[in-house]
């Protein structure tokens, strides 16, 4: 078990890092194997790649998170490995050819048309405790200026008791007992949303908050899914469905229009913490949700794993 009393960062001398070290050497992440007793650059270097890998803050130190993917050993990687290989059980043999997977533990987006993997990128989803949920459900259209009706947990929450002023400042009135804020660069959808159908009212959409896709832990919302380049994204389906230039217009309109697609594309959200990659090696991840416990009791595994993604007030996007 390695163990470190306080967070590793360069230039920190400590006995862990011997043992840390060849612990990173073993896993492929340090090219040389390493016997000093400093926190060198090689080695923060080294942990920023596996913290990317895990979907932890890729800052470079080692501390508790990081110290517990370095604890993972062989019987963590082949429980999570099972794990995940039963939730693809229950997926269907032949998904649609076009479709959009969102994998909600990785927090990424592959877009597949007729077969193809034609287009892969990051995604914000729901933080632990407003998880987004496992589900099926096609966009079904796009929404050009999208204005955001604030919902009411959020309005009772993270915005109770704001002041005109503050409604003001973000572009935000009061209608019918409801905040809703205005179209423009500054709403939390972004410039474009998708919407779905499902019960849940969740949907793909764009943010105001783009920096927040070069985190490496992107368990941010409050259970929707942002897109990054999500302007794109929509140009792309639009394009591919013969809506582009509908889709143009009403983006130039600078108010909310509707673009209906002639035909639905279905949305997997998937949680699956161990994939292959696109380079075609298994990827692992951390399980930030805590959803494989149950599934790996059930398989007869014992422990926990690697669970690290923690609530963070960002800001009060859907």
């Amino acid at each position: 078990m390695l163990e470190s009393a306080e967070p590793l960062r360069i230039g920190d001398e400590s006995k862990a890092v011997i043992p840390i070290a060849a612990q990173l050497h073993a896993e492929g992440y340090l090219d040389q194997p390493y016997s000093g007793s400093t926190y060198n650059p090689a080695l923060a270097d080294a942990v920023t790649r596996l913290q990317r890998d895990y979907g932890i803050a890729a800052d470079g130190i080692v501390g508790p998170d990081t110290l517990a993917v370095l604890n993972l050993g062989p019987g963590d990687h082949a429980r999570a490995l099972a794990v995940a290989l039963e939730r693809r059980r229950w997926l269907s043999r032949n998904p649609p050819l076009t479709r959009i997977d969102v994998n909600t533990a990785a927090a990424t987006l592959r877009y597949y048309r007729d077969g193809a993997l034609v287009d892969e990128r990051k995604v914000i989803v729901g933080e632990s405790g407003k998880e987004t949920p496992a589900l099926s459900s096609p966009i079904y259209r796009l929404v050009a200026n999208p204005t955001w009706t604030i919902p009411k947990s959020i309005q009772h929450g993270e915005l109770a008791g704001v002041s005109r002023r503050y409604l003001r400042a973000h572009n935000m009135f009061r209608r019918g007992g409801w905040i809703v804020q205005r179209s423009g660069r500054g709403n939390a959808l972004g410039l474009v949303k998708f919407d779905m159908h499902n019960q849940h009212a969740i949907y793909l959409h764009d943010t105001s908050s783009r920096h927040l896709f070069e985190r490496s832990q992107r368990h941010l919302s409050h259970g929707c899914v942002r897109v990054a380049d999500a302007l794109g994204f929509a140009e792309m389906l639009a394009e591919q469905e013969g809506v582009a230039s509908e889709w143009q217009r009403a983006r130039d309109t600078g108010r909310q229009r509707f673009v209906a697609l002639p035909r639905e594309i279905p949305v997997r959200m998937l949680y699956h913490n161990v994939f292959v990659a696109s380079e075609g090696q298994v990827a692992y991840r951390t399980d930030p949700y805590g959803w494989n416990a149950p599934i790996a009791a059930a398989l007869g595994f014992s422990g926990k794993g690697a669970s690290v993604a923690k609530p963070e007030a960002i800001d009060v996007g859907p």
